[in-house]
């Protein structure tokens, strides 16, 4: 990053550090501090004695040399507790008041500057974790996606948005970013051009994009990106913040008049400015060691003889000293570097067959089947909005099922949220939940509301909405339930559900009466 924006950046961490004393005081409220600190990307944690820091990592990457850095804060400052998150972020949690500026201030001049992390702001831009080694894929997305984060700095102090912008871009029908149902999307095309997409998104009253231009050139990204902030800014609700999200944009022009609206601020952008990108591609030209390796946790790439390791740490929590394992084993490796995915899991990418053999060993604690790789938010236990503790239940979950040794396949991968926020994306999720409250003869439940039959592959999207809830302490017994349902049929989950979905509905029915 991006030293260019030190200079601004900077000054504003007095006015930061004046009002986390105050916070601390109680001479603001929490509400007061979170509308200030998330510009800076950072919450106070529930309760209001620790707080939490998101970091900026355009694409989810992560070099070896961010990586020791990370590492060494954590040992620094004594951090406990990491998050790898759905928009590609690493969060540092528990962080003590007294640490934070100068945290923040060491972060940002190692090249991961927080500003904007939180709040009304342009967020973390997000790519196709995957991109410049992925097979299969369209292009590389990556060099456009950290283009775009760099230019998006420009409206952190220059423009005020209605609410958070989310951007990002995808390299394939993966769609791992969701780009068709962001606040804005760049949809790599097989000819080597983008598709865009606006105003979509998940949280209340979710929405897939719309298409708002086809067939456009990479090098015009930011003439784009530019149109829809200034769309947003004249036509977003700066009243009511329950409908300030660029997806309402859809119900208060239409589709047709949002299209026509950000297509004429286009054209004036395309008058005004000069935007024009080239970056430099991604490019590995490292030998093949001749070392062939395989298995679940193994992807080859287009690079001939290089792999990219998959890591799943349960909920996307880390511990510190796993950064440092991580970084000890790749530090000597010739361009290895760190990819964070959009599901809380990571890749550790362009590593030898040898290489790939010896990161295996370090990242053995992985998630070892589909079901656990499952996505869970922070939770109710961390964060102030949360209803539901969404690790909790996840770590429930895991247990229960493990004592089953269901074969891989028989349970899906399940996305969890603790409030509407949908930080777990739980609408696209096969099957999803989100925190609520269950009434009761016995008075107010912890329940989770399930959501089913989500899909984001490009060409098959589908969000779907809430249904019945059933209480956290059951919900463990219902995956059993259904795990032995499809196991009985010596089948996965995947294919049991296209004929049986009557009696998927009637086991949520089942459980949900409990």
């Amino acid at each position: 990053m991006v030293k260019d924006f030190l200079e601004e950046f900077i000054p504003d961490l007095e006015e930061f550090k004046e009002k986390t004393m105050k916070f601390h005081n109680k001479e603001i409220t929490v509400a007061e501090y979170k509308g200030f600190s998330g510009g800076f990307g950072s919450y106070a944690q529930r309760g209001g004695e620790k707080h939490m820091l998101r970091l900026r990592l355009a694409g989810g990457q992560v070099t070896k040399d961010k990586l020791k850095f990370i590492a060494e804060l954590c040992q620094k400052y004594n951090i406990d507790l990491i998050k790898l998150t759905t928009c590609q972020s690493i969060q540092l949690h528990n962080l003590e008041a007294s640490d934070l500026c100068e945290m923040i201030e060491s972060v940002w001049r190692a090249g991961m500057v927080s500003r904007g992390g939180g709040g009304d702001f342009p967020r973390n831009v997000m790519a196709s974790p995957l991109s410049g080694v992925q097979k299969d894929e369209n292009f590389d997305v990556l060099p456009y996606a950290k283009e775009m984060a760099d230019y998006l700095m420009n409206f952190i102090k220059a423009v005020k948005f209605p609410r958070k912008l989310k951007v990002c871009f995808s390299n394939s029908v993966l769609n791992e970013t969701h780009a068709t149902f962001r606040d804005m999307g760049f949809v790599s095309r097989p000819d080597g051009k983008f598709d865009v997409y606006i105003a979509g998104g998940l949280g209340n009253k979710h929405k897939l994009g719309i298409k708002a231009a086809e067939g456009i050139e990479p090098c015009k990204v930011l003439y784009y990106a530019k149109a829809m902030a200034d769309t947003f800014v004249e036509y977003g609700n700066y009243t009511n913040r329950a409908q300030s999200r660029t997806r309402f944009l859809q119900d208060t022009l239409g589709k047709d008049g949002l299209k026509k609206a950000f297509t004429e601020k286009l054209k004036k952008v395309f008058e005004s400015e000069k935007l024009d990108i080239n970056p430099e591609p991604y490019i590995i030209n490292k030998k093949d060691d001749g070392t062939r390796v395989s298995g679940k946790r193994i992807t080859a790439q287009k690079q001939n003889g290089l792999y990219a390791v998959f890591y799943q740490p349960a909920g996307g929590k880390m511990q510190p000293l796993k950064l440092m394992e991580i970084y000890n084993a790749i530090k000597d490796m010739e361009d290895v570097e760190l990819r964070i995915t959009p599901e809380e899991s990571l890749y550790i990418i362009n590593c030898t067959g040898k290489e790939a053999e010896k990161v295996l060993e370090v990242t053995q604690d992985s998630a070892s089947n589909l079901f656990e790789t499952s996505v869970a938010c922070i939770g109710n236990s961390i964060c102030q909005v949360g209803v539901g503790d969404s690790q909790e239940l996840l770590n429930m979950c895991i247990d229960a099922v493990r004592k089953e040794n269901f074969a891989d396949g028989v349970l899906p991968k399940v996305h969890i949220s603790g409030c509407p926020s949908s930080c777990a994306a739980q609408q696209a999720a096969k099957i999803g939940f989100r925190g609520a409250i269950k009434q009761s003869p016995d008075g107010p439940k912890k329940a989770f509301a399930i959501y089913t039959g989500g899909c984001p592959y490009q060409g098959k999207e589908n969000l779907s909405d809430f249904g019945k809830s059933i209480v956290v302490e059951k919900i463990p017994e219902f995956f059993i339930e259904l795990g032995k349902m499809v196991s009985s049929e010596n089948t996965t989950y995947d294919k049991w559900i296209v004929d049986n979905s009557y009696t998927f509905d009637k086991l949520v029915d089942k459980y949900a009466e409990m």
